[in-house]
């Protein structure tokens, strides 16, 4: 079954059915201020950090997983009967009430039908602002006069840490007041200390405000519910304010609705104190404000999105790309892990590897904002070259502590280094000075997270020495903490053939940039480590056509084929043909091995089989069902890998294959199998192993968007950023004979047509810009790229 579609004239999904499997939901806002709404107007919203500066409160994982937020109720004063201008909280009978939910790019359109009268509500957060507002029009249908009390809810926190105000309500409970003020309530938080905050809900549009509710207690009465709150039961406001309880922002706005006729109110939520509040009131007041504000924040979002664009024949695949995958990828690297419906939050920071991910995701679409989050990771770094777990929101560089101590781990709670944070900068820093063609950056002074100073080029040295100088018995990575998979713990002496891999790459990587800046030394040395380690991967990790995963401290060996669970793993078959470790035959092998044994219907299992008698301190894993997250299951950020793997080998079908295997959009008609929205990725599948084969979880930030994204980008697609130009060399389904793409690079623009009528995967035979054919390469260089250009590329 299917609960909505693709428009992608107007790039919004249309939610047709309310009561989707799980709720759907949205991200609006900036890195400022950040809200989620889903299809039935649950959610929360933030200043900055969703752990820290909470303003909305949400309760994870409650019963109808989508309570509470920003709900408008709607009550006929003559029949008594009242509803929500959402299908939740009220869940009125399908039958007799229409909802329509439109997500867009950072705004929400809920519209509602029922017993003659229709709603619309615009959510969003203007450009550039800490506020959000909810446009709210209403219509009288019936050919008679309605009498109508439209009421708003709102339920502030009790504190702006996120825990604090759900856990510790002994103290975060005694913390608030509410104000009624004109037309807005204004909450106050510890308004008497230096911590004081406020918080503000107002009514605008020249409307004016019969009755308010400051208490949740008073508004939702004694054993009431969101769904029938006490003063809707009444039809009116009791007019409350809380005094150290729950507070809510409630307006109550009486209107006569002729029939044929809309009335609009504009609601407007934020951080602010009186001023802040009568400021906004009067800013919305005037006509046309919301139209224009929508308007710039379409032409914003759908600005970045048009740098680029495809047209292929697989219509759910330029869903995607154009619209939903681009825009996921933003999101990512706006909020990283820290502000969903299904992470509570608690991490306030970014995660290294993640947000490594999500930088390589969107060079493509917004180099300077790329470049941005890199140099705050670099910053991350320390200076001994191992990088910290967590970069905080309130990051200082040059005065963090360092993981292995007390302090890291009380404000981080991450006790140790992992093995692989720092490695993950050797894709994304040379990606970037591709893309930006900002030569220079590798000279750019950067402070270390806790000490000192230096140039980019030395930091990516010191990340590579903090490798070096930890490796183990095998003359591989030692595991640390973890690498990639956190539940796999190698133990103190266990070593990552995973990691391992990916050191060789950024030795590789390293390699080439000391060779362009003429150090003949570091070239030199990292050519003798590049070695020494290709000879170890060669000697120790090959067995029986495939990679083994790594070594326990006591030297047992995990992903051996011989073992009756975990025997083949997806990490170090993809790895070995990304970093070039694996001779053709060994790619090949592996690569097949991985078909024959860990694809399924919805992608390649993270190994298999599941381990079942293996447990911690070894398989942390094990404590989830065979089938689920760690412990095999479709983890996609692994189904990235695989992708880019088949496609350098050039399998354009089965790279292709692997990715519409997952590709949300594709599974569209199948909702009530996938559970989790068809227009953004999730972080795994269930397993093969699992009665729900099939089911998505962990839904918006995952580092599976931002992965997938390079892959398809560079290596399906085929388009690659270099120092001198832009390369294309797409690897297809050989039933694709022609598609398109818009790509900016540099300021340019290029409209590219791919014609592949003998059906290859891989392969070009010809490429011309403005009418020159480019002689044997797939490299266009820039000094051949005007303002606007049209490149033909022939496959063959």
């Amino acid at each position: 079954m299917n609960y909505g579609y693709f428009d992608d004239c107007n790039k919004e999904y249309v939610i047709t059915r309310p009561d989707t499997p799980t709720p759907w939901s949205n991200y609006l806002g900036s890195m400022e201020y950040g809200a989620l709404i889903t299809n039935n107007a649950a959610g929360y919203s933030f200043v900055k950090s969703g752990s820290e500066g909470r303003i909305l409160r949400f309760r994870f994982n409650s019963v109808t997983q989508d309570m509470p937020g920003r709900f408008i109720y709607i009550k006929d004063q003559n029949s008594g009967d009242y509803w929500s201008a959402s299908w939740q909280p009220t869940g009125k009978e399908l039958s007799d009430y229409k909802s329509v939910c439109r997500h867009g790019t950072a705004y929400t359109v809920i519209s509602s039908g029922y017993d003659k009268i229709s709603s619309e509500t615009l959510y969003y957060v203007p450009l550039g602002q800490n506020h959000e507002v909810w446009h709210f029009k209403i219509r009288n249908n019936d050919t008679k006069r309605r009498k109508i009390s439209v009421f708003s809810y709102a339920e502030f926190t009790s504190d702006n840490s996120s825990m604090l105000d759900m856990e510790n309500i002994q103290y975060t409970r005694f913390l608030s007041r509410t104000y009624f003020k004109d037309n807005y309530i204004l909450q106050s938080l510890k308004e008497l200390t230096e911590e004081r905050v406020f918080r503000f809900f107002a009514a605008s549009g020249g409307v004016k405000v019969s009755g308010y509710d400051g208490s949740r207690e008073k508004f939702v009465g004694p054993y009431g519910s969101y769904s029938n709150p006490l003063a809707l039961k009444n039809g009116y406001c009791s007019n409350s304010l809380n005094y150290t309880g729950n507070s809510c922002g409630s307006l109550q706005i009486d209107l006569e609705l002729l029939p044929s006729t809309e009335k609009e109110i504009v609601f407007i939520l934020g951080e602010g104190n009186e001023e802040t509040a009568e400021m906004k009131v009067k800013h919305y007041k005037g006509g046309g404000v919301v139209e224009e504000e929508l308007a710039q924040l379409k032409a914003y979002w759908h600005g970045k999105l048009e740098v680029f664009q495809v047209k292929t024949p697989d219509s759910a695949f330029n869903s995607m790309m154009n619209v939903w995958h681009s825009y996921e990828c933003f999101v990512n690297t706006f909020w990283s892990r820290t502000a969903s419906l299904i992470y509570s939050s608690l991490r306030n920071g970014f995660g290294y590897r993640d947000t490594m991910a999500d930088i390589q995701s969107i060079m493509h679409l917004d180099s300077k904002l790329a470049g941005e989050r890199l140099v705050t990771m670099l910053s991350g770094q320390v200076s001994n070259g191992g990088a910290l777990p967590l970069v905080r929101f309130d990051h200082k560089p040059g005065a963090e502590p360092v993981p292995g101590s007390s302090e890291y781990q009380e404000k981080t709670g991450y006790k140790e280094y992992r093995c692989d944070d720092a490695l993950w900068l050797f894709q994304a820093v040379p990606q970037y000075i591709r893309e930006s063609g900002e030569l220079d950056f590798l000279n750019k002074i950067i402070p270390y997270s806790d000490k000192g100073e230096d140039t980019v080029y030395l930091h990516l040295k010191k990340a590579l020495n903090f490798s070096l100088e930890r490796l183990g018995r095998h003359n591989l990575v030692l595991g640390i903490d973890t690498d990639w998979n956190d539940c796999l713990r190698l133990g103190e002496n266990g070593e990552s053939v995973f990691a391992s891999f990916q050191l060789y790459l950024a030795i590789c990587e390293f390699k080439k940039i000391a060779l362009s800046n003429g150090n003949c030394e570091d070239v030199d040395w990292a050519e003798t480590n590049r070695k020494k380690l290709y000879d170890s991967l060669q000697k120790y990790c090959w067995e029986d056509g495939q990679f083994i995963r790594g070594f326990t401290g006591d030297n047992q060996v995990i992903g051996s084929p011989k073992s009756k669970e975990a025997a083949l793993w997806l990490n170090p078959q993809t790895w070995s043909v990304i970093s070039g470790v694996a001779t053709h035959d060994q790619a090949k092998k592996a690569l097949d091995k991985v078909h024959d044994i860990l694809k399924t219907k919805y992608g390649a299992m993270l190994f298999y089989p599941s381990t079942k008698t293996i447990g911690p301190p070894i398989f942390l894993m094990s404590l989830y069902p065979p089938g689920i997250k760690e412990n095999a299951s479709i983890f996609l950020m692994a189904e990235a890998w695989i992708i880019q793997a088949e496609a350098m080998m050039g399998h354009g079908n089965r790279a292709w294959d692997y990715y519409n295997s997952t590709n949300p959009a594709a599974q569209n008609d199948s909702a009530d199998l996938r559970h989790t929205e068809p227009y953004v990725y999730s972080q795994f599948i269930d397993g093969l192993e699992s009665p729900n084969h099939g089911r998505s979880h962990g839904h918006w930030l995952t580092g599976s968007a931002s992965s997938i994204m390079t892959a398809v980008v560079e290596e399906i697609l085929g388009l690659k950023a270099d120092y001198d130009g832009l390369i294309i060399d797409p690897c297809i389904p050989s039933e694709w004979k022609e598609f398109s793409m818009v790509r900016h690079f540099r300021g340019r623009k290029l409209n590219i047509i791919v014609q592949n009528s003998g059906g290859v995967e891989k392969g070009v035979k010809k490429i011309s810009i403005n009418d020159k054919t480019i002689l044997n390469s797939c490299l266009i260089p820039l000094d051949c790229m005007e303002a606007v250009n049209t490149v033909q590329v022939i496959m063959g």
